[in-house]
């Protein structure tokens, strides 16, 4: 692979885009490599980079599926589900806890 242009942070020529500013315009990098970099320089550890894909040759985003959409659906059922009491807790669980809020702090709960 050849050398990529590295450009700083903010100072990127029009026309090229991160994947996040791609998906914004309804686009994806669509196979093509990357056209060059970013970087963000950061004090403690080296710099952030960011690669930069060509929008002119960025592809559609591809329909979503109804079976796409059932798999990305039950997914969230499962991290939104209780492994200790097994109920659906309305929010996704966040991996710090393990459990819903009402399981992780149950003195709180009989408090209220």
């Amino acid at each position: 692979m050849a050398a990529v242009p590295v450009y700083r942070w903010r100072l990127a020529p029009d026309g090229l885009a991160t994947r996040r500013q791609l998906r914004a315009l309804g686009l994806r990098p669509g196979g093509q490599d990357v056209a060059a970099q970013v970087e963000r320089p950061r004090r403690r550890r080296g710099p952030l980079v960011a690669y930069l894909y060509s929008i002119e040759q960025a592809k559609p985003v591809r329909p979503m599926t109804p079976a796409k959409r059932a798999a990305l659906a039950k997914a969230n059922a499962v991290r939104r589900t209780c492994p200790a009491c097994r109920r659906d807790a309305g929010y996704v669980i966040p991996p710090s806890l393990g459990m819903c809020a009402t399981c992780a702090f149950p003195d709180e709960q009989r408090a209220a």
